[in-house]
């Protein structure tokens, strides 16, 4: 199988997310004497982030339910704050959430063989201010509000298979690998640092320790 395009987690496959998140409730957290940091900000608002992707009934952008899950975050943690306000500065800060090491040279080397994207849970303004964004063609930019649907529900996956296929997708989150092995999406699990699968989920077919052993795992695809 010659995979029509290779997409891309966004959020953790390509940026790490947690380090540039934590960073920016961090300032926060300084800026105004709260007794919590922001790795544990950080923590508490993108578990309640996931929780309302992976429960969303009703479309509703990515922006709306950060800021719903900030105030939820609040709420818990006693915080006295404008929820929506800080979840627009927080969603700002993407832009200098730093890259995985081995992901600028690592993508221009897949992306030789193979076309290169991003699906994500994500709105498309908020994927367009990240490092990421410039190292794919927007064309195979896929987000949450390009196909109107969250992961880990299959949905997601299948109406990106409608776009390109046949699609290899390249996860690392565990919900990301179990949403992506339950829609029957060929799928590569690339293992990052903070990153831990569900030991009671499916276990993925291949997995990669880098970028340059994905490149492997590609061909294996390739080769049949």
């Amino acid at each position: 199988m010659v995979p029509a395009v290779v997409t891309f987690d966004l959020f953790s496959a390509l940026i790490d997310s947690r380090a540039g998140g934590s960073e920016a409730f961090g300032e926060l957290a300084r800026e105004r004497g709260w007794p919590v940091d922001g790795a544990t900000l950080y923590a508490h608002w993108d578990a309640r982030n996931k929780a309302a992707q992976r429960d969303c009934a009703q479309w509703a952008t990515f922006a709306e339910l950060s800021g719903r899950a900030l105030g939820e975050t609040y709420r818990e943690l006693g915080i006295s704050a404008d929820a929506t306000q800080d979840a627009e500065r927080i969603l700002a800060s993407v832009s200098q959430w730093p890259l995985w090491p081995d992901v600028a040279d690592g993508l221009a080397r897949i992306g030789r063989d193979y076309p290169v994207g991003i699906l994500s849970n994500v709105d498309d303004d908020i994927l367009r201010r990240t490092r990421a964004a410039s190292l794919v063609d927007p064309d195979r930019a896929l987000t949450s509000q390009r196909l109107a649907a969250y992961k880990p529900g299959p949905e997601i996956y299948h109406r990106a298979e409608r776009r390109f296929a046949p699609l290899v997708h390249v996860a690392s989150s565990a919900r990301d690998v179990q949403g992506a092995l339950r829609a029957g999406t060929t799928m590569i699990h690339l293992r990052r640092p903070g990153h831990t699968l569900d030991p009671q989920g499916p276990e993925p077919p291949r997995s990669a320790e880098n970028l340059d052993e994905l490149a492997e795992r590609l061909s294996e695809i390739t080769r049949g």
